[in-house]
């Protein structure tokens, strides 16, 4: 694994997107997170076992959200030539390292009341 360079809080300059700005815009969507989380702690799912998690979610709005994960290379999307064909989704290895941040956001809300 190679040596990552130590990270700081810093302003960005004008007329650059900052990073943390470009990650919230991938994954701080409107059940985006809630959908990585369910891969989290479940590993692979299929589309009905997401659908079936999260509460209120339209097919069309769970459909859209893992095409842009998918997109970002955070979800890998894996179809099984059957009848019915059998499709499935799991974290990528980049999906996987926003574990760290889960757990640090799962902390802090077990602080607040």
């Amino acid at each position: 694994m190679p040596i990552q360079e130590p990270v700081t809080l810093t302003k960005g300059s004008p007329g650059e997107l900052c990073p943390i700005a470009k990650a919230l815009d991938i994954i701080g969507t409107k059940w985006t997170f809630l959908i990585i989380r369910e891969l989290l702690i479940d590993g692979t799912l299929r589309f009905s076992d997401l659908l079936k998690a999260m509460d209120g979610i339209s097919p069309k709005t769970l459909s859209l959200r893992l095409k842009e994960l998918e997109t970002h290379q955070i979800v890998e999307r894996t179809v099984y030539p059957e009848v019915p064909p059998r499709v499935e989704y799991a974290l990528t290895d980049k999906g996987r390292r926003l574990e760290r941040i889960f757990i640090e956001l799962k902390r802090f809300g077990l602080t607040l009341e």
